[in-house]
């Protein structure tokens, strides 16, 4: 029977501008999973963590931020794994950062501060394009979406 697991996370980083929000892209390291790609910050949730205290976590392992606020993002995501029949359903998160200085992890080779668009052309799974654009519409729509997803840590 097919295990439904909930194990990682995606969390989206972003900061404002005077324009338009900006988001942190990190490109993995070529001896990593999915050598060479853009993705947001992703992980594993570790033992007794709460998912929302693993985007923490991973947001400061792997680029040395400190989130200002944390949001849950009106999606999850999800991914079959046939070699061990396996669904994953990944929560995902945003986290506001109030400094563009990143220090990257060894799972990392490079990083980029994007608009939406350059965002979308840049990572290479749908999801997590459809996450930076429902980011995109919280951050720039209606405020309550944003007052009512937020996560108090």
């Amino acid at each position: 029977m097919t295990t439904v697991t909930v194990r990682v996370i995606d969390c989206h980083v972003f900061r404002r501008t005077a324009g338009e929000p900006l988001f942190l892209l990190l490109k993995r390291a070529r001896d990593r999973i999915y050598p060479g790609i853009w993705q947001c910050v992703t992980g594993k949730i570790e033992p007794d963590e709460k998912p929302f205290q693993t985007a923490l976590r991973e947001v400061r392992e792997e680029t040395g931020l400190v989130p200002q606020s944390l949001w849950t993002v009106e999606q999850v995501n999800q991914y079959y794994e046939a070699e061990l029949d396996r669904l994953n359903f990944i929560p995902v998160f945003a986290a506001e950062v109030d400094t563009s200085d990143v220090i990257l992890s060894d799972e990392h080779t490079a990083y980029q501060w994007c608009s939406l668009r350059e965002a979308e052309q840049l990572l290479l799974w749908a999801q997590q394009k459809a996450g930076a654009r429902r980011l995109y519409e919280m951050l720039t729509g209606d405020p309550q979406r944003l007052r009512l997803t937020r996560i108090s840590f």
